[in-house]
């Protein structure tokens, strides 16, 4: 007969599990199995324990929406022209949007559920309290990411619908896109938006590779696309304002634009047409004091200056010098290298707008614009205006994923080339002309190309306004910078 162990001894002291605390420990485990299914294969909980036909709508819902997601992963991977429409298009946006917020609530129901069926009030309260925070970190992160999901689109379709014009769709000219851009300096005194900045983007339709075209805003006797009716208002050419002030003259005779909502920027564009030869496809207005919030939504700009630049005027309270060397300029700091004619000229101004341009194509990588997004999408549309429409985006946007690491040639119409306050018309689109063969590669380089490496810097560009600015006339404006 074996030894009975005497009351204290080591064996009663050992905890005894009870079946009832066996039996606990599985019911806890499946509770866990149970939200850890839902979590992986949503549905896969109702059908093993639960209504089978909930769970099988959801299990079908699950991989459509799986399957839907990895097609078009792989499908935009090789044509990425279907994520650009996507993203740009508002009633697939407006779906989408539906669609993540549907998830979020159906998953979160389905997480309510698998709790339900795990019998939480046969658990012990220790097992109840642990699976009631389990369930509800799961549920939470789950819809809570989908809902951000949510949000995003919808700002991205907000984005869309307020920068989207209501320009028609117009094809390629000779195989390229032309695209004004304004630069509009708004602030104390001024009146609105007045496009001090002129380049013409010229985009090859297939490869993105891109010309910019600037025109001083002090040009002066240039004419406008013949047929056009400030051509007619001016057969000789412009002779009462520098080229900016043709947006004001517009502006102050809108009864000759009756079809036109924008009568300054259309006069703009017959002007810019006159003069380069050039047929203008789209325009965009940028806001330039609004431009700081897109270079601080990215995080800032990584400019080489050359020179000191002044911050202000010196009447103002800021005024300050950006010192050189190559470093990386916040918002504020690259609006004053962009728009700084203090102690420069307006010709440095413009080669200094060129580098920033191309600064901003080459280091704002999709990576941190998806990182950035929704602060990117809230500054662009509080600073652009534009009539290229909604389904137009999409494929721009495909080329400016093309033209990135691609060499952007330059032609500025300044002097020594131009004589601004007389142009030579004939030479501007000689010149417009020789600098698109040359993108396109149908045109050797110039005989003689200008040497800059000796050249003082001035305004924070290599040259002067005697030798010319190296970044108002290059086949490599990243060079040039």
């Amino acid at each position: 007969m074996p030894p009975v162990s005497s009351p204290g001894s080591l064996d009663s002291q050992v905890p005894r599990f009870t079946a009832g605390d066996r039996a606990a420990r599985v019911r806890f485990r499946r509770a866990l199995a149970l939200m850890l299914m839902t979590l992986l294969l949503p549905g896969s909980a109702q059908l093993v324990a639960g209504n089978r036909k909930v769970g099988l709508i959801a299990l079908r819902i699950w991989f459509v929406v799986v399957t839907t997601f990895v097609v078009t992963v792989v499908a935009a991977f090789f044509w990425h022209r279907l994520a650009f429409e996507i993203g740009f298009d508002p009633a697939a946006l407006f779906w989408l949007r539906l669609a993540l917020m549907a998830l979020a609530t159906g998953w979160a129901l389905l997480f309510f559920d698998a709790w339900r069926l795990g019998q939480p009030l046969t658990l012990t309260m220790g097992h109840r309290r642990a699976a009631v925070g389990l369930n509800g970190v799961l549920a939470l992160s789950v819809a809570a990411a989908l809902l951000f999901g949510a949000h995003l689109v919808g700002a991205q379709r907000d984005f869309v619908l307020a920068m989207s014009g209501d320009g028609g769709d117009t094809g390629a000219h000779d195989g390229r896109y032309n695209v004004l851009l304004l630069g509009g300096d708004s602030g104390a005194g001024r009146w609105g938006l007045r496009p001090d900045s002129m380049t013409v983007a010229s985009i090859d339709a297939e490869t993105g590779r891109t010309v910019l075209i600037s025109l001083p805003r002090n040009m002066q006797n240039f004419p406008f696309v013949k047929g056009s009716v400030m051509h007619e208002q001016f057969p000789d050419g412009f002779d009462a304002d520098y080229l900016n002030g043709v947006s004001t003259w517009a502006g102050d005779n809108t009864e000759l634009f009756p079809d036109s909502a924008n009568p300054g920027v259309d006069a703009t564009i017959m002007a810019i047409e006159g003069i380069t030869g050039l047929r203008i496809n789209y325009w965009a207005m940028v806001n330039l004091e609004g431009f700081k919030d897109l270079v601080d939504a990215v995080g800032g700009v990584t400019l080489n200056v050359r020179q000191e630049i002044p911050v202000g005027l010196p009447q103002d309270s800021f005024y300050s010098h950006i010192e050189p060397g190559v470093q990386k300029l916040n918002g504020f700091e690259t609006l004053w290298f962009a728009r700084a004619r203090y102690d420069s000229d307006d010709y440095s101004r413009m080669a200094r707008q060129k580098c920033v341009m191309n600064a901003m194509l080459q280091q704002i990588s999709p990576q941190t614009a998806v990182r950035n997004f929704a602060s990117i999408a809230q500054a662009s549309s509080a600073m652009v205006s534009t009539n290229i429409p909604a389904g137009e985006f999409g494929h721009f946007a495909e080329l400016a994923l093309k033209a990135r690491g691609q060499r952007i040639s330059t032609l500025s119409l300044v002097p020594p080339m131009i004589d601004t306050a007389h142009p030579d018309i004939k030479l501007v689109r000689k010149k417009v002309a020789e600098a698109i063969d040359r993108a396109d590669g149908t045109a050797p380089p110039p005989a003689k190309p200008k040497k800059h490496a000796d050249d003082p810097v001035t305004g924070g560009s290599i040259g002067s306004l005697g030798s010319g600015y190296a970044a108002n006339e290059a086949d490599d404006l990243d060079s040039a910078c």
